[in-house]
């Protein structure tokens, strides 16, 4: 009778190491090796738009932190960025769209951080800001639709914020997106960036090559300035709401070191 019992005994055990090994999924198994990635927004709007690229990363396994940065001053959002590093569960990628490129490449010099990621963002090079990279714009291009500052801050004119920023996002996407800015601080403009994290660490680029508020050929050169592995995809501004597979695919080539 105790043999049989042990022979029970054993089987069961031997079907529920086997279930767990079917319903586990692959990259369960490796546990906090996955990469945390850290989702910085840029100027006029918030992390809301990163959703798409949130829910493939999730899907795929990623623990994902979205930085909702003030972007009232660069300090201040550099601190929000490397508590988010810190609280990180695992090793960061860190990813920054448009403004956010200039507080990834401050904030992302952290001993945490393993890659950063540019999404049609600013790359400034030590000494640089937003202000000092768009004060000279090249014959021909796109001039973003911004407002007189008040009270220290800058806002898009909502008439022309689709065009400018989001033309191919879907159009009541837009019209909110446009009626729910955030102020801009210009302080966080003139902000200067230090060390710029490229200079120390691996990095990628996604040039939008529709895009309206950083001209194409800007973002081409900021990339290859910092030795970032590039990918065009074709997309406005806001590529990251509007072709959110295609960011989240740069960011898990980041992850996963190709």
């Amino acid at each position: 009778m105790m043999s049989m019992k042990l022979a029970i005994a054993a089987t069961v055990t031997a079907l529920a190491v086997g279930v767990s090994f079917v319903t586990t999924p692959t990259h369960a198994a490796e546990g906090t090796k996955m990469k945390t990635v850290v989702l910085v927004h840029g100027g006029f709007v918030d992390g809301s738009g990163w959703e798409g690229v949130y829910e493939i990363l999730r899907k795929d396994g990623y623990p994902v932190t979205v930085v909702q940065n003030p972007t009232i001053s660069l300090d201040d959002d550099v601190a929000v960025t490397k508590r988010a590093i810190a609280a990180a569960p695992s090793d960061v990628i860190l990813v920054g769209h448009s403004y956010g490129g200039v507080v990834v490449s401050e904030a992302g010099t952290d001993p945490k951080v393993a890659g950063v990621v540019y999404i049609a963002a600013f790359a400034p090079d030590a000494g640089e800001s937003v202000s000092g990279l768009i004060a000279n714009p090249p014959p021909g291009a796109p001039v973003p639709p911004i407002l007189p500052p008040v009270d220290g801050f800058l806002l898009l004119d909502k008439s022309k914020f689709k065009d400018a920023f989001a033309a191919d996002v879907r159009p009541d996407l837009a019209t909110f997106m446009a009626d729910s800015q955030v102020p801009w601080g210009i302080a966080a403009l003139e902000g200067k960036v230090s060390k710029p994290a490229w200079k120390v660490k691996p990095s990628w680029y996604l040039v939008a090559t529709d895009d309206k508020m950083i001209p194409p050929p800007a973002q081409r050169t900021m990339a290859e300035r910092a030795g970032a592995k590039t990918v065009e995809v074709p997309g406005s501004h806001a590529v990251y709401v509007s072709n959110p597979t295609a960011v989240a695919k740069l960011i898990e080539q980041a992850a996963t070191g190709h």
